[in-house]
């Protein structure tokens, strides 16, 4: 495991960490960002003044393929919402958020939706869910100073990106959970792997770090047959991986999967060597007859959303029944609004500027009231999240991260079946 320099202070120059290594443990994490203004520490130092109410706006998927992830991370930005103003708001007034729709890369809902947010002065925009959409609209955003941080890009194209310091992301890249994934595949005995790719940054990721664990642990991809998003038809990408004989199949996609999912169990497929990732580890209990993916596993990015969670989650939206990156979501939210306290300010570069000072180094807390209190007792603060340690590097990724491994039962519902841990 390689230690980075732990700096009270922001990011330095993202070229100097370029060339970083990764090491496992028992997994790994890499992560995104840029070069960002100098900051001062979060209990102390001259900061500007704040400028009217925090306004944040989110970017995330009503529409498409992705619009299972909305409720879920809609539901956890209005809850650290409600949440920190319950605890006072940021510098003395209520935060306010304006929700737009992302789409997916099908569509330019994404654009037509930032210029709207940008519009309305919103200082930070929390979003997208997908890495595809985000490239659509990432210089958009920060080329106009605006933060941006998405509870679930995993793109690691994110951790060079050229955005001015403005990017960030509560999510681990692909380069954990793809590894991690290898690893569970090859744990469970498959010496051999076929997977179903998704072709954008978030398919093609994942693919080439499942196939570094998998060839690590010299196992083979016999398969890696490609589709693209909008196509409805997946016969023959089931046909190429199926006809390899592999032992087991990784579906790398997003809803596309309610699709896929029956061409394998009808060409007679074992479910318990079929694995999923966090684009569709979904509750499918309403989609397929009981058993149909008994034993299948997959990863999800983030620890198990415990009751609580759930149960604060509920007073936001009691509809819920999937919690992807619910947590991240609301870590996002708190993040910023923590940042920008310190801050003094609703700008976006200022409050980027104390982003890495927030999560890292002072006096743990974990959730904004508590945070607040301690600095308001003149002391620095260490954010940890719901979704686990939040602890941010130059780049802007976090340099911990937490990966649950589910396994479906005979409902088809996923059950958290063990936690992973992994660091830079």
């Amino acid at each position: 495991m390689i230690a980075l320099a732990r700096s009270r202070f922001t990011r330095g120059s993202r070229y100097l960490a370029v060339g970083a290594a990764l090491a496992l443990t028992a997994t790994a994490c890499a992560g995104g960002g840029g070069d960002a203004p100098s900051a001062s520490p979060t209990a102390t130092g001259a900061a500007p003044a704040a400028e009217g109410p925090l306004k944040l706006g989110t970017l995330l998927p009503n529409t498409g393929n992705l619009s299972f992830f909305g409720p879920p991370m809609t539901a956890g930005v209005d809850l650290a919402v409600k949440e920190i103003n319950e605890a006072g708001g940021v510098n003395g007034e209520d935060v306010t958020v304006i929700h737009r729709d992302s789409g997916d890369t099908t569509t330019n809902i994404a654009t037509q939706s930032v210029n709207e947010m940008l519009g309305q002065d919103v200082a930070a925009i929390i979003g997208a869910a997908s890495s595809g959409v985000t490239k659509t609209v990432i210089n958009q955003v920060t080329g106009s100073g605006t933060l941006m941080m998405s509870p679930a890009n995993t793109s690691p194209d994110f951790s060079t990106w050229d955005d001015k310091g403005l990017y960030w992301r509560t999510a681990p890249s692909d380069v954990m959970q793809g590894r991690i994934l290898g690893n569970v595949m090859v744990g469970q005995g498959a010496a051999t792997v076929g997977m179903i790719v998704l072709n954008d940054a978030y398919g093609t990721g994942l693919a080439k770090n499942i196939r570094t664990a998998v060839e690590g642990a010299n196992g083979e991809i016999v398969a890696e047959s490609m589709f693209n998003e909008g196509d409805s038809q997946f016969s023959s990408q089931v046909d190429e991986v199926v006809g390899a004989n592999p032992d087991a199949i990784a579906v790398l996609s997003f809803d596309q999967a309610r699709s896929i999912i029956p061409l394998l169990i009808q060409k007679g497929v074992d479910p318990s060597t079929v694995y999923f990732v966090d684009g569709n580890i979904l509750d499918y209990s309403k989609d397929f007859d009981k058993g149909t993916l008994e034993g299948a596993m997959g990863t999800q990015p983030g620890s198990f959303a415990k009751d609580d969670f759930k149960g604060r989650l509920e007073s936001v939206n009691d509809s819920l029944k999937d919690w992807n990156y619910a947590a991240e979501s609301y870590d996002a939210a708190t993040l910023i609004a923590l940042a920008s306290t310190v801050a003094k300010s609703n700008d976006g570069a200022a409050i980027a500027a104390q982003l890495q000072a927030v999560s890292r180094d002072g006096e743990k807390c974990a959730d904004f009231a508590a945070c607040k209190k301690l600095l308001d007792e003149g002391k620095d603060i260490d954010y940890d999240g719901i979704a686990g340690p939040v602890t941010y590097d130059e780049k802007g990724d976090i340099t911990e991260g937490i990966m649950g491994v589910y396994q479906y039962d005979g409902n088809n519902v996923p059950k958290p079946l063990r936690e992973e841990s992994g660091a830079v």
